[in-house]
């Protein structure tokens, strides 16, 4: 006799994201915080310049409800599917990152590549991928990173 198991609500859905939602903001905004220092790029267009010096917009709430929509989108694929979303996602970010370079919200040193960002995000979608996975119990690695060198 099969068993029927109940789906998770949405809210309970939304709710296991919390936590990688966190730590994808965590990670940007530190990562911002170090560049900006270090020189690579900077915010000019952003809110309260007197307090932070990265724009904390994008880190507190654009990032977190960007990793909701690709975390819900992951959760549906398989592995190589995973994989390619998260390539397309490296690929979109770099873009939009020239974008916003455009429209002035932030700008880079002449030190600074795009292909930076593109394995950056990259790194952010698979870590966030094996994050949640981890929390899940899933067992199943969107990236290989290795633990030891």
């Amino acid at each position: 006799m099969p068993s029927w198991r109940k789906q998770p609500s949405l809210r309970d859905k939304l709710i296991s994201y919390v936590p990688t939602m966190i730590f994808s903001s965590w990670l940007a905004t530190y990562l911002d915080l170090f560049f900006v220092q270090k020189k690579l790029y900077s915010f000019p267009a952003r809110p309260l310049p007197d307090l932070f010096p990265i724009n904390i917009l994008f880190t507190l709430f654009a990032l977190p409800l960007v990793t909701l929509i690709f975390l819900t989108l992951l959760q549906q694929m398989r592995t190589w599917q995973r994989r390619g979303a998260i390539l397309l996602f490296g690929i979109i970010a770099a873009l939009a990152e020239q974008l916003a370079e455009r429209l002035g919200w932030f700008v880079h040193s002449s030190e600074w590549s795009h292909t930076y960002s593109f394995f950056g995000y990259i790194l952010l979608c698979g870590c966030c991928g094996n994050f949640i996975d981890g929390l899940k119990g899933s067992g199943r690695a969107v990236i290989a990173l290795p633990l030891s060198f």
